[in-house]
């Protein structure tokens, strides 16, 4: 198998370079025709990282004014699993461009499905881990960004590997306009810890909360993932956190 098939499964870019530290799946169960096709056909020209000249080598960024137009605020959605929320608020916000960014090749192709049976054009997918769209994203680029149910990483020993930690947050910040703001949602209570721990730690972000039942309450504009409805039917409650960007 030749193309951007016959790399499924390997830690490794498309420009070469290993992936920094990635500890998660590449694909699950195995891709179905119809979802091949999504990812041969649709993801070239909906992925960002497509428009980058490989002459540009580490000073590469983005040109978001080329792929969303002029002045599109842009949001970020950071693993977006099967796309549910991505495609709410992409037809809730039609003058916003948003990036999703999603290693996971299942989802991924869910989501390219998605625009075939509902397009949209304020939507770009970035099959890779995040980590590669802050290498070519400007400094205060973004104005939102989501972060929604992440892999919890369990384990004690494996915590290192969850985004709440520096390795993630400061390159985030970056990206981050001052005033952007930054949404978790999560139904695990010690990722919700570490996140606010981690995140108030920094100067660069400022909790938006004024009482603890504020944990528990939705946005308005809010759209439920079946990760979440998972977490409900188990009998977890979620947490939503909501960071501000600080001047």
């Amino acid at each position: 198998m030749s193309g951007f098939f016959a790399d499924v499964g390997k830690h490794e870019r498309e420009d070469g370079k290993p992936f920094r530290n990635f500890y998660g799946k590449r694909v699950g169960r195995r891709l179905r025709p119809g979802q091949r096709t999504c990812l041969k056909e649709d993801l070239p020209g909906l992925n960002p990282l497509a428009t980058l000249s490989a002459e540009d080598g580490e000073t590469a960024c983005l040109d978001l004014t080329a792929l969303f137009g002029g002045n599109c605020a842009v949001w970020l959605e950071i693993g977006f699993g099967s796309g549910e929320h991505l495609m709410h608020q992409a037809a809730l916000n039609p003058n916003v461009g948003i990036i999703g960014s999603e290693p996971y090749l299942n989802g991924v192709a869910s989501l390219l499905r998605k625009l075939r049976l509902q397009p949209m054009e304020n939507v770009r997918v970035v099959p890779e881990d995040v980590r590669r769209l802050f290498d070519v994203l400007a400094p205060g680029s973004v104005e939102r960004v989501f972060l929604l149910y992440p892999d919890p990483w369990p384990k004690k020993r494996h915590h290192r590997r969850r985004f709440a930690n520096p390795e993630y947050l400061q390159p985030l910040a970056r990206i981050m306009k001052p005033q952007a703001e930054l949404r978790i949602a999560t139904d695990i209570a010690d990722y919700a810890r570490q996140a606010v721990e981690q995140l108030h730690q920094m100067p660069e972000f400022a909790w938006r909360v004024q009482s603890p039942a504020d944990w528990r309450q939705p946005w308005s504009d809010w759209r439920s993932t079946r990760y979440e409805r998972k977490a409900l039917k188990a009998g977890r409650r979620p947490f939503y956190l909501t960071f501000e960007r600080s001047r």
